[in-house]
Formats: structure tokens, sequence, C-alpha cells
């Protein structure tokens, strides 16, 4: 998150469509509402929602049987995938040339791989880290994602919970997200938390 991992899923997506080429969109869970891909800095494209039970490799065959032209796939929030449709997506690749490109995040909030984001680094061709890095708070590298509900971190709960990650001088969000570094993950210090305890006499709590 806040990585520019869906801004770039687009530009993907524009580029091969300037180019002639055809492809179809996914995305799951996206915080702007089912069958969306957007971005924060405001682009946004209809997609298909990923839900459990859809079969990527039904719904592909199903198109070009219908005489679809489909040359690439462009995939955001692939960590929600389930392991088999990430199976079906390698054996798109392989079996019917089809170029397929994932967006996602390793980790949950627990700090913990998603199943999906597991299968897709045992099976992809390349593995690229985006170049815009997400940084922490502090100014670190951010590696993990945090969950905070009514602007406490926690670290428990549903796996899946669509929020947001939070702004600076915007409203709390009941359930948000903010990008931290493993220092800071550990010792739970959120943005707010730091600031508030640099306002406060007392030291940083290091529990």
């Amino acid at each position: 998150m806040d990585s520019g991992k869906s801004t770039l899923a687009l530009q993907v997506d524009h580029n091969h469509r300037a180019r002639g080429r055809r492809g179809r969109i996914f995305t799951s869970h996206d915080r702007a509402g089912e069958a969306t891909l957007s971005s924060r800095l405001g682009l946004s494209a209809s997609a298909v929602e990923v839900h459990e039970g859809l079969s990527f490799w039904s719904y592909i065959v199903d198109e070009l049987t219908r005489g679809a032209q489909i040359d690439y796939v462009v995939c955001d929030e692939a960590q929600f995938y389930t392991p088999a449709q990430v199976d079906e997506l390698a054996k798109i690749a392989d079996e019917l040339a089809i170029d397929v490109f994932c967006f996602g995040i390793l980790t949950d909030f627990r700090t913990r791989l998603f199943p999906g984001s597991a299968r897709l680094v045992e099976l992809a061709d390349r593995v690229m880290p985006l170049q815009v890095e997400a940084l922490c708070w502090c100014g670190a590298r951010a590696t993990h994602n945090a969950r905070t509900v009514d602007g406490e971190m926690v670290t428990e709960g549903d796996v899946i919970v669509v929020g947001d990650v939070e702004q600076q001088g915007e409203p709390t969000p009941a359930v948000g997200y903010e990008v931290l570094c493993r220092r800071h993950h550990r010792r739970r210090m959120t943005a707010a938390r730091a600031h508030a305890a640099a306002l406060s006499p007392d030291v940083l709590p290091f529990d």
C-alpha cells in the first residue's frame, strides 16, 4: 500500500492498449467498490471482480470461444486470489500464450504471507518490487502493513477487511491501514502514536 501498485497496473493496461493490444483487467476488494480498479491518484478503470468461485481459465476460454481477442490480463490485488486461481493464471500464460501481469502485496497486517501471494512467488517468471518505495512515518522503507481500528493498531482479526490508508489531515477511518518499517510495526508505533508520544513528557514506549 502507498507504493503505487494500482497506478502501475493501470499504466500497464494503458501502454498495451496504446499499442493495439486487447486485454482484461481483474481486481478484488478494491477500495472504490466492486469491479473497479482504482488508484489514489484518482485514476480508475472497469474490471472483473475476482471472487473465490471465479475460474480464470473458464472465463478466458469462454471469451476466446466467443471470438474475443485477449493478448494480456492485468490482475490487481492478487494477494486476495486463491492458490488455485494463481495456478490457473500460470496455465493461461503457458498454454494460451497470454501475458499475465499481477500486482499485489506479500504479507497481511499480521506479517504473514497471503496464500495467493505465496503461490505467485512460487510460480512467477519474474518477481519485481516496485520502484516507488512506500515509506514509514519515520522515513525508513516501509515493509509491513498495519491495520488500525479507531486509530489503534491491531494484530488479530479477519484477514480481509476493506479499509484505506490513513492520510495526514484527514479524519481517522474506522478501519484503516498504515505502512510501517519492521521496527515500528513490532512496537505498534503508528504515526499517530509517535506524534502523541512526541507531545508527551514520557519516553517513547518500547514494549
